[in-house]
């Protein structure tokens, strides 16, 4: 993973990552204890990275292969830097056998839920985990260690993993069979704090503030006196980025926004107030909601819908842009995830789920040098940061919204009808929820309007209407989410407030899949 480096001053941690779905989470953990860390694929960190990047320690992540294949990854470079080492799961295993221990394919594999009896203090436990004592962690292995390298001894067993954490004090390598940095390892975090502070030695300097006066120095750094254009969506990602580079650049900066038509009720209007009221930004406003609305008309698929938005977007917004005389760079606001998720844990390509909507391809069709000042930011880092930078927390705070709007809202064939029947009863919801003063306590709230018809009654008159959806859940990181437990009252409440008063919807039901295996939003 290509990136540079943008406050070489901090205290930082390398993460390795050998593709676990959760490595993410490792990397979160540790920024919420304010400690600075990177994750890189174990095949891109040779020597002449690690001479470069420095850390103060390192993480070793889990990963779905196993290390009693032939081609195991070679660590040894890792484990020789000189630094503490943490391996987590398959981490814990490849420094095992790189070391010299045994790791064998178990017969009886742990997943889920399990218990860890802390069997000798340690570092890695201070004032978290007492030694006798038995704690809920979260396992996900085949594999398993069978026996231990020279100089480590166990500190921790479970019913099916007798080395399910392990230490080697005098060389500061720590090997756990759990995942601390999932929620449901209840003392992970205090843990992984424990392995960066106290073992080694960090004391924690990564703020959003110090963020914020270092990326508006890198900026008028990389920029100078040339002019940027950035891409407004209407999101708290692409607002917060064009805060932070006004203030780094003023009026050398333009906003362009294209109201695409598919935005949530009023959300157009307040983007142009905030940015030409509240900051004074220069701002191009594009209404294009004909436009788009005539380029889906008959389309149903949701990734042709997806990759039409994205052509359009990237039609208006190059017109428009080129219209802006001396503009040099073009800002983006891409985030951390995306960043990691762009080169596998093996530096291949990563499986596209399904497409995203933003302005691919337009720096090398313009001409343009990018600018993407939250690249290194989580998406709970860049609303700290949209505080720092004084943006109302009812922006903010505001749940997220996908590129594409509510085309991914609407199954089937978008109409302007549909998408202001949606973006009424969607409000209604919102509202409600809003208030019952539960917005806060809910990651992501929104209503779906289905391709499906249902018979009603009115009055003494027959109805055949539209059913819409409601989805309401929590997370703490997106990754894996579940329903929000509305009362059955209050659903009732808002159902009959919606039916009320859109006319064109008939039922009303409440999705209450997880993810897994749902995902959180429809299309």
């Amino acid at each position: 993973m290509d990136q540079t480096h943008t406050a070489p001053q901090h205290e930082r941690i390398l993460i390795v990552d050998f593709g676990s779905q959760v490595t993410q989470l490792i990397a979160r953990r540790l920024r919420e204890d304010g400690i600075y860390c990177e994750i890189h694929p174990y095949t891109k960190t040779d020597e002449a990275f690690l001479a470069d990047y420095a850390p103060k320690g390192i993480i070793l992540s889990g990963g779905p292969h196993s290390v009693t294949s032939a081609d195991r990854p070679n660590v040894s470079n890792l484990l020789g830097y000189g630094v503490p080492v943490l391996g987590i799961c398959y981490g814990q295993q490849v420094m095992v056998k790189e070391l010299g221990g045994e790791v064998e394919v178990s017969g009886e594999r742990e997943f889920g839920r399990a218990e860890v009896k802390a069997t000798a203090s340690s570092p890695l436990f201070q004032t978290v985990w007492a030694e006798g004592g038995q704690y809920p962690v979260w396992m996900s292995h085949g594999d398993r260690v069978i026996s231990l390298p020279e100089g480590f001894h166990t500190i921790g067993t479970s019913e099916n993993a007798p080395f399910a954490a392990i230490a080697d004090e005098l060389r500061g390598f720590y090997g756990v069979q759990f995942h601390p940095e999932v929620v449901h390892t209840l003392d992970g975090a205090r843990l992984l704090s424990n392995f960066t502070k106290q073992i080694c030695g960090l004391t924690g300097d990564w703020t959003m503030a110090a963020f914020k006066d270092e990326m508006i120095a890198k900026i008028r750094q990389q920029v100078g006196s040339a002019k940027v254009i950035c891409g407004l969506s209407g999101g708290v990602d692409s607002a917060v980025a064009a805060v932070l580079l006004h203030e780094a650049i003023g009026d050398q900066l333009t906003c362009v926004f294209v109201d695409t038509g598919l935005m949530r009720m009023n959300e157009g209007r307040e983007v142009v107030d905030l940015f030409r009221g509240t900051y004074n930004i220069p701002l191009v406003h594009i209404e294009a909601e004909d436009q788009f609305l005539g380029e889906l008309a008959g389309v149903s698929d949701p990734e042709a819908k997806r990759k039409i938005i994205g052509r359009v977007f990237v039609e208006i917004f190059e017109r428009e842009a080129s219209r802006i005389e001396g503009a040099e760079f073009l800002a983006q606001g891409t985030l951390y995830p995306d960043v990691i998720e762009s080169v596998s844990a093996t530096g291949g390509p990563s499986v596209t789920i399904k497409s995203h909507h933003n302005v691919g391809g337009l720096p090398e069709r313009m001409g343009l040098k990018l600018v993407e000042p939250l690249r290194e930011l989580f998406k709970d880092e860049v609303r700290d940061l949209g505080r720092e930078l004084g943006l109302p927390d009812a922006f903010v705070g505001r749940h997220p919204f996908p590129g594409p709007g509510l085309a991914i809202r609407i199954p089937g064939e978008i109409t302007k009808q549909g998408a202001d029947l949606l973006r009424k009863a969607d409000k209604i919801y919102l509202d409600a929820i809003r208030e019952e003063g539960l917005y806060d306590a809910i990651w992501q709230a929104f209503a779906v309007l289905l391709p499906v018809r249902t018979v009603g009654v009115m009055g003494d008159a027959r109805t055949y209407d539209q059913v819409l959806a409601l989805r309401a859940v929590t997370s703490t990181d997106g990754m894996t989410a579940d329903t929000y437990a509305f009362s059955h009252d209050f659903l009732s409440r808002v159902s009959t407030k919606i039916i009320n008063n859109c006319e064109g919807i008939g039922r009303v039901v409440y999705d209450i899949t997880s993810k897994p295996p749902g995902t959180i939003e429809w299309e």
